[in-house]
């Protein structure tokens, strides 16, 4: 796993910028490329689409985490 993808699931609700940015790092390790040519900007730009809708309907399905209590 990419290590600059961060865990998005916490105790407060994913912002559509940091489901973006997950989706554009994962596209891009998948891909191998930092920014693709032109040939490939559309596909590259639809893959990061696809992800980041895929990732914030599965966001919305799960629960938050609940918080931890700091031990005393």
């Amino acid at each position: 796993m990419c290590r600059s993808i961060k865990q998005l699931r916490s105790e407060e609700p994913a912002s559509d910028e940091e489901i973006r940015a997950a989706a554009l790092q994962f596209v891009r390790k998948v891909s191998g490329y930092r920014q693709p040519s032109k040939v490939n900007e559309a596909a590259f730009d639809a893959a990061v689409e696809e992800i980041a809708d895929a990732s914030a309907r599965l966001l919305s399905t799960l629960p938050l985490k609940q918080p931890t209590e700091a031990s005393t």
